[in-house]
């Protein structure tokens, strides 16, 4: 993996800073008057004073607060899937670490910060600073800044937009290499694995059996369904050189 192609290339246009802050919310939730930016957002989501449910993101300018229930089979049990499988892949090639969901992101190229589903960040890009693991003050908490190589997002139904909209310009604009996206909200599962162009991010074309190449950790992946003993939704991650 390259370290100078991850990182934002000088010809991305600069995001022009909004007059006021915009906030998208599903319900009410006190957000503090001087939280007016980045930097005052991840202050606020680091200290005591940040809600113990809900998700909350900041992107360019825009609050969005998620109340919404996790759904166990279209969403949990996918994620989970994939943290599984990827967590035990990058531990045996000893590339870095897979981080699941909880962890906060934040991009200052981006103005974003945001927790994905699932990220992975090599050694390589914590040796060079790439990535900043910052300890705050509150116990136990902790931020990454800067630029993983891939972010998973499971697509649920109150995060279509954000997921497939606003999260796939400024993942993009982060400098992030893949960008892993699921929906599994329909019969038949999608697996759309984004490879960061020039402008924006491309769908990696599908191999025969639906295979997908990753390029981040030089495998190739297959999302399959099948049912449980129950016969609810269970979802495989098949994994080859």
């Amino acid at each position: 993996m390259s370290t100078a192609s991850a990182l934002v290339p000088p010809s991305v246009p600069p995001l022009s800073k909004p007059r006021a802050l915009r906030v998208v919310i599903e319900e009410n939730v006190t957000i503090p008057a001087d939280v007016v930016d980045l930097d005052s957002f991840c202050r606020w989501a680091t200290s005591d004073q940040f809600p113990e449910c809900g998700q909350f993101s900041y992107l360019r300018g825009t609050i969005w607060v998620d109340f919404s229930m996790e759904e166990l089979y279209s969403h949990n049990r996918v994620k989970t899937r994939f943290a599984t499988v990827l967590g035990n892949l990058v531990d045996s090639l000893g590339l870095g670490m897979f981080i699941s969901d909880g962890m906060l992101l934040r991009n200052s190229a981006a103005d974003l910060s945001t927790e994905p589903d699932g990220m992975f960040v090599s050694y390589d890009a914590l040796r060079s600073g790439r990535v900043r693991r910052i300890k705050r003050d509150k116990p136990g908490c902790w931020e990454l800044d800067g630029t993983p190589e891939m972010v998973l997002e499971v697509v649920s139904d109150t995060s279509v937009h954000k997921d497939t909209k606003e999260l796939r310009e400024l993942y993009w604009r982060a400098g992030i290499l893949e960008y892993w996206l699921i929906d599994a909200r329909e019969e038949t599962p999608s697996f759309d694995l984004l490879r960061r162009g020039r402008k924006g991010y491309t769908s990696t074309r599908k191999q025969a059996g639906g295979w997908l190449k990753s390029n981040v950790f030089d495998r190739a992946f297959q999302l399959t369904q099948t049912t449980d003993p129950l016969g609810d939704p269970l979802y495989i991650l098949n994994v080859r050189a």
